[in-house]
């Protein structure tokens, strides 16, 4: 599926997000406030 998506430009809708804002996250997931994947960037912890 992955090969299938690849070869005809088929991409998913996110918006990322940083580690930080994981509870206004959780907060719009809990309202239905998301049209989009999140995606948490854990690339500013240690």
């Amino acid at each position: 599926m992955l090969a299938f998506c690849a070869e005809h430009g088929i991409t998913a809708d996110i918006e990322p997000l940083p580690s930080a804002r994981v509870n206004e996250a959780l907060e719009r997931l809990a309202r239905g406030d998301v049209r989009h994947c999140f995606v948490l960037d854990l690339s500013d912890l240690d």
